[in-house]
């Protein structure tokens, strides 16, 4: 699977003319609730504009942010094959365009059109590598390890080329950063604070600026 590949860019033109064909095309405003942890499973979500957060509810009543979706990306698709309730909310961060399949029209087209299980199958064994991967390097960060992690992550994937450097397009605040992290919203200001001084990045409202990325990669390992 190349890096950076989503589902949608894995499928040739005849597998996406077919989920077209059974999906609805959908828009969301920022904020919305696109699909809900603990609902039963009825239907998978293609991104075609827009990005979302992946969170869970954790036994203490907050919330544990675990990932970002984008353009290309499908979400819900677990729950549609196996029919457990969903394990995670999905949540707009930006306006989102989206293909809404029906799990059961899902579950069709991965029985009729191979091509299109095999690129799901190559993407969940992508995120279980790098969840693996994930879980062995925070292990071995302190809490400025691991900011300096997810911001290497978030200049790769959402990063815009500027003067100042790679601006973090994805807007993400600092309590949304901290619970990536695994950490107190405190611990990653003051690892913000310490990248500020050294000055590997700048911030803004809701907005981060990687203004010497190799510094911040040599540090995250």
């Amino acid at each position: 699977m190349k890096e950076g590949a989503t589902f949608w860019s894995l499928l040739d033109a005849d597998d996406r003319h077919a989920l077209e064909r059974v999906a609805t095309r959908r828009s969301y405003p920022r904020g919305s609730v696109v699909l809900h942890h603990g609902d039963d499973s009825t239907s998978v979500l293609v991104l075609l504009e827009g990005r979302v957060k992946i969170t869970a509810d954790t036994i203490d009543g907050h919330e544990a942010l675990l990932a970002f979706r984008g353009p290309g990306d499908v979400v819900g698709e677990l729950g549609a094959i196996d029919g457990q309730p969903r394990a995670a909310s999905v949540t707009t961060l930006e306006p989102v365009t989206a293909l809404a399949c029906a799990a059961s029209e899902f579950r069709a087209l991965l029985t009729s059109r191979p091509a299109i299980g095999v690129a799901l199958l190559q993407l969940v064994v992508e995120r279980l590598r790098g969840a693996d991967a994930e879980r062995a390097e925070f292990g071995a960060h302190d809490v400025l390890g691991r900011v300096a992690l997810r911001l290497c992550a978030l200049a790769d994937r959402f990063g815009a080329e500027q003067d100042a450097g790679i601006e973090i397009t994805l807007p993400l605040t600092q309590e949304e950063l901290a619970s990536w992290c695994g950490a107190s919203r405190e611990a990653v200001a003051k690892g913000l604070n310490t990248m500020r001084s050294l000055g590997w990045i700048e911030t803004r409202r809701r907005a981060i600026v990687v203004t010497d990325i190799d510094a911040l990669r040599t540090y995250a390992g």
